[in-house]
């Protein structure tokens, strides 16, 4: 199984925390209507079949759901996926959250998807190519594959690991392994060698002194890939 233990136990240690904004996922709450907004204005979610790969507690699934997408959400941390659960009592949202690896979703439902999503997720597993593959395989010939990553360079370190973690405290110490983020040549390479065309290329910035996020052509750090399924 793509998965690190060490990976899914931190997350499951914090999934009570996930949709409590003031909680170590604050960052999540706030990226969210800007990664939203973007994905929506390329993939018009309204009425589409969407996959969101390391779906989490369920934020980026449910703003899709609330989108007039039909979202379905995969993951293999447990915890996690019951948090996502039981907040669709409160929202009021219908999204199907399977626990399930993204390998094993692309055997079953190959070709069936108008949308795919993964983000924050690939700097968390052994193999993203793997990943990459798996939701390549998913979405339909045409459709949106949606990845975001952290780049690997000096900079990179500096704020998602250094600022983020130690100095910001936006995030869990050791929440990141550096070794684990992918330049976005290298995330690139893997769409291509899975028949995906990547289009559009953003950054996603944050200015510590008003605490705003951002979107715009800065790859230093955050960014996010779009790419669609050669026909």
């Amino acid at each position: 199984m793509n998965a690190d233990p060490a990976e899914l136990q931190k997350f499951s240690d914090l999934a009570h925390r996930w949709w409590d904004p003031e909680s170590e996922f604050r960052p999540l709450h706030e990226i969210n209507p800007l990664r939203l907004d973007w994905i929506d204005s390329i993939a018009a979610l309204k009425g589409k079949r969407v996959l969101d790969v390391g779906c989490g507690g369920g934020i980026l699934a449910e703003g899709m759901a609330e989108r007039g997408a039909n979202v379905t959400g995969i993951d293999l941390g447990e915890k996690a996926l019951s948090v996502a659960r039981l907040h669709l009592h409160e929202s009021g949202l219908n999204v199907d959250y399977q626990h399930i690896s993204a390998e094993a979703m692309a055997q079953a439902h190959a070709g069936e998807f108008d949308v795919v999503t993964c983000l924050e997720m690939l700097e968390h597993v052994p193999d993203p190519a793997s990943i990459v593959a798996a939701c390549a395989r998913m979405v339909k010939p045409g459709g949106h594959v949606f990845f975001s990553t952290i780049n690997r360079n000096a900079k990179a370190y500096l704020m998602a690991v250094v600022g983020a973690e130690y100095l910001l405290k936006l995030l869990p110490r050791g929440t990141h392994d550096y070794a684990k983020f992918l330049k976005p040549s290298e995330l690139s390479r893997m769409c291509r060698d899975n028949r995906l065309a990547v289009s559009r290329l953003r950054g996603l910035t944050y200015n510590p002194l008003t605490r705003i996020y951002a979107l715009g052509s800065d790859t230093d750090v955050n960014y996010l890939v779009h790419a669609t399924r050669e026909i």
